[in-house]
């Protein structure tokens, strides 16, 4: 999306704004408002150019330099055309100062969302007809001025009713979980299935705007007096909208031996008044397809009800009264089958199927077959009815749609994220370990698959998953392209941004990124490289198939070239899990570029690498998991893949409650350090003389760095001075240490933050310590509080990595051991460069860049398409892709620029 000037802003609303640069090098100085400066208005593009946003509402954040915005600074919208758009704002983070570092806002549903918006200082727009709650002692009603929904505070059923214009169209929506005790039955074994509902345990009110209101509710799923699954469902209404969007959280607490889970969904009844002939059911599938049919079917008959009827009928349309119909039809209405149940079934992400029958006790009818579903459908009469569907419904496979009982006066709509057609799920580790039950057999295991292995560490206990859905309240049936419209709109939110050039000037991320110029040869091409790396892992995404419930949003760590595979089950080497910063690397390409797919493919990673690769309740929560062949298999179990570094950029570009969730998780994190030791085998030890667990061995890298990232977080959406006292408190001890970063561990007091001083002897240096957003985070807490010291511990420590064997000697009193991945910490070198002024250490860092050491040398766009007999599938093969090296490569290129760019010749 190439930045537009505010000229052409200007031309169209009217008001006067000014051109944002587009070229410059963030220079993390001077970030701050100058004197005399105005608050610029800020332009806004939609991220899809082709959406609908005529049903939902969105919301964004907005970044702002150092100084600019106070807090009680009123901002108003304006579309293109100088009218002005109700809008709901509030802060997500604050500067050191008081001045607001993101804000959130909300809009309504849009009818034209083509065009762009300005925002700008001054009185927002009056909402005429604004959200209205009301919290009662049973329930929770929200009054969108379209719809008015029930939301329950005990009880099986989360939702009580959905009504349109005070007609009831969906009630008694509730949680629906299924689980059989096998996987599958052997010959002569039989399955015990048993049903849950989700019960409610409480309901918080987390939004109640003008604009936009939202109601969380948790519990866990039921039956009798087992509970299995606790959930976490966020409901989302907007002013002057008839949708609901569902954001569903299940956290897995079962026994993976013997609770296999068969099915997950949410349900719905809908009120059925209509004559049969007039109940319309509807799915999408792919390429704007439509399956639409009535319950009882009025066409292909031996007799003729006429043009008018068969017309009505399959437009979706109320036919003409019976009392019309040639009576050769009308007085044998009763003979016509009724289909009461139909099912849209997605197995696989290249494969559905349509079935329906007239009701339980008779055969299915198979209806239509297709590739990928958009995973849509629609129950209803042309008096209203309800769309329903799940977001990523192929890519999350196996996925379903159900309508039951549509023939009857209460009909059933499920949305299944984990379909019950599909075979159960099974959450059992890949291996038996293979007789690895000592630490020497494990490490030696170690040296072959790459798979850090121990007992009892690979179970699932404690992931998570989030799925979206959407439900819709209609006034009528809705045309084939309405409906794959709203499909459109499920799949592909409606989401607001900022040019490019913006995010860039803002000061936001420690400045690791710039905004592209075309100026420089030299830039242009790092560009292309850059654009070729995405293009190829989103394309290598579809073509292997990176799909499916709990791995969509993951890419592949490693390539078997003579496989012409990637590692998918080779230990160590198969899902990358964050592994060197992938999040970072599509984050901060995204804030280079503002491509729509870019950002698409860095929240789906944002999503999984969130949810499914972290521990959120149990022994090891709230860790991550290395990389492994299952996403939770690894025994590492590491901060650095769980680190809210990862997340807050998906967090304050569209304020989502849930990712909020995530990294509030991580701020006392520190604390089961103390029993998973992230260096227990190789020599990380528990301090001693601690009977209150008030110590923990915490590494100055990985660890810290993720700690880091989430006090960050925390305090600047909070403002909470225990949380910032010990983020300082940790920076200045740190700072403080006899080598500063070059110490490497040292033991944390986790009431205070305060590391003890080290052994002045001890020196210890991870080529792991700064890739997985220490470098970041650093470069940020340096822009966002001044403290001289730690800036000067971290500059040290950036400028010796890869630095001369004298350089480090004269510095630390010994040289460092060989150390790896040199090319990535060339934007370490670059950091030091621009803090220090220092043209000589900006050559340096391009030529560490350039050079390619323990990197990518000399980057080759070559793709080899390979095709059978040689492979199953046709495929496109790079030359030596390694997923950790693009990643550091990608940031090495953006962070180079960023910082020393000016330097590039």
């Amino acid at each position: 999306m190439t930045p537009i000037s505010r000229r052409k802003f200007v031309k169209n609303s009217m008001i006067l704004a000014a051109v944002i640069p587009a070229t410059n090098t963030v220079s993390l100085p001077d970030l701050g408002k100058k004197k005399g400066e105005i608050l610029e208005p800020v332009i806004l593009n939609w991220l899809d150019l082709k959406v609908s946003g005529a049903g939902a509402g969105t919301t964004w954040g907005i970044p702002w330099r150092k100084g600019l915005l106070k807090k009680d600074t009123p901002l108003k919208l304006q579309s293109q055309d100088g009218k002005e758009v109700a809008i709901q704002t509030w802060p997500l983070a604050q500067w050191p100062d008081g001045t607001v570092k993101w804000s959130a806002h909300a809009i309504g549903p849009m009818e034209n969302t083509s065009g762009k918006f300005l925002l700008k200082q001054g009185k927002p727009a009056v909402i005429e007809k604004p959200i209205v709650l009301t919290d009662k002692a049973d329930n929770i009603e929200i009054d969108t001025g379209i719809i008015v929904c029930k939301v329950n505070k005990t009880g099986n059923d989360l939702i009580s009713s959905i009504s349109r214009t005070r007609k009831v169209t969906a009630q008694n929506g509730r949680l629906i979980l299924q689980i059989q005790d096998k996987a599958e039955a052997e010959s002569g074994e039989s399955l015990k299935t048993e049903f849950f509902d989700g019960r409610i345990d409480s309901v918080t009110v987390e939004q109640k705007g003008p604009v936009k209101a939202v109601v969380k509710i948790e519990g866990k799923h039921s039956s009798g007096q087992r509970g299995l699954l606790p959930f976490i469902v966020r409901l989302y209404f907007y002013q002057g909208s008839d949708v609901i969007r569902v954001m569903h959280t299940i956290i897995y607490d079962a026994d993976e031996n013997k609770d296999f889970i068969k099915g997950i969904g949410i349900r719905f009844n809908v009120p059925m008044e209509e004559e049969m002939h007039n109940r319309h059911v509807r799915f999408t599938g792919e390429n704007k397809g439509v399956f639409a049919e009535a319950i009882r079917g009025l066409t292909g008959l031996r007799r003729d009800p006429g043009g008018a009827v068969k017309d009505a009928q399959t437009g979706g349309k109320e036919t003409p009264a019976v009392s019309t119909f040639p009576q050769t039809v009308s007085k044998r209405l009763n003979y016509i089958p009724a289909f009461g149940d139909y099912t849209l079934f997605q197995p696989t992400p290249d494969s559905f199927e349509i079935q329906k029958r007239t009701k339980a006790g008779h055969a299915w009818i198979q209806s239509a077959y297709g590739g990928r579903s958009s995973g849509t459908g629609y129950l209803g009469s042309p008096k209203g009815g309800i769309a329903f569907g799940i977001r990523n419904f192929w890519q999350s496979h196996p996925a379903q749609l159900d309508v039951r009982n549509a023939h009857t006066d209460l009909a059933e709509v499920t949305m299944w994220v984990w379909a019950p057609k599909a075979s159960a799920m099974d959450m059992r580790f890949y291996h038996d370990g293979m007789g690895q039950d000592t630490f020497e057999k494990q490490r030696d295991a170690l040296e072959i698959t790459y798979e850090d292995y121990e007992p009892e560490f690979g179970r699932p206990v404690g992931v998570a998953r989030t799925s979206e859905m959407q439900i819709r309240v209609l006034p009528a049936t809705p045309s084939g392209a309405e409906l794959t419209g709203i499909s459109q709109e499920i799949q592909n939110p409606p989401q607001l941004i900022c040019d490019a050039g913006y995010y860039a000037q803002a000061g936001i991320f420690g400045g690791a990124f710039s905004a592209i110029n075309t100026a420089n040869p030299e830039e242009v091409k790092i560009e292309k490289q850059l654009e070729f790396y995405f293009d190829y892992y989103q394309k290598q995404v579809d073509q292997r198939h990176w799909y499916g419930f709990w791995n969509y949003g993951d890419v592949m760590h490693s390539y078997d070239e003579d496989r012409h595979v990637w590692k998918y089950d080779v230990g160590g080497f198969a899902w990358d899990n964050s592994e060197l910063s992938t999040d970072l690397w599509l984050w901060y390409y995204f804030l280079r570029t503002g491509r729509n797919d870019v950002f698409r493919m860095a929240e789906a990673m944002t999503r999984h690498t969130g949810e499914v690769d972290v521990h959120h309740i149990g022994p090891f929560s709230p860790l991550g998991s290395r990389h492994n062949v299952m996403h939770w298999g690894c025994s590492a179990k590491q901060l650095r893949i769980s680190t809210a570094a990862n997340r807050r950029f998906y967090y304050y570009l569209t304020a989502d409650e849930r990712v909020g969730d995530l990294m509030r998780e991580q701020v006392d994190a520190d604390r089961t350090l103390r029993t998973i030791i992230p260096g227990r085998k190789i020599g990380q030890v528990a301090p001693e003389n601690d009977p209150k667990g008030e110590l923990a061995s915490i590494s100055f890298g990985t660890d810290w760095g993720a700690l880091a990232a989430a006090w960050l977080t925390e305090w600047e959406r909070t403002g909470n001075e225990k949380i910032k006292n010990k983020l300082l408190n940790s920076m200045r001890t740190i700072a403080g240490q006899p080598h500063g970063f070059f110490t490497g561990v040292s033991t944390m007091d986790l009431n205070t933050g305060r590391f003890i001083s080290a052994d002045p002897a001890k020196l210890s240096v991870s080529h792991l310590s700064s890739v997985f957003g220490l470098a970041e985070i650093c470069a940020e807490l340096i822009g966002v509080f001044d403290m001289p010291e730690f800036e000067k511990a971290w500059v040290q420590y950036c400028q010796l990595y890869n630095g001369t064997a004298e350089e480090q000697k004269k510095a630390l009193g010994q040289s460092l051991t060989k150390l790896n991945l040199k090319q990535g910490h060339s934007r370490l070198t670059a950091f030091a460069a621009l803090r220090r002024k220092d043209k000589r250490l900006a050559d340096r860092a391009w030529s560490e860049f350039f050079e390619g050491e323990a990197g990518i040398k000399n980057p080759n766009p070559k793709v080899i398409h390979l095709q059978g007999p040689e492979v199953l599938n046709p495929i496109d093969e790079a030359v030596g892709i390694s997923t950790n090296a693009v990643a550091q490569w990608g940031l090495a290129a953006m962070q180079c620029l960023a910082f020393a760019g000016s330097d590039l010749k």
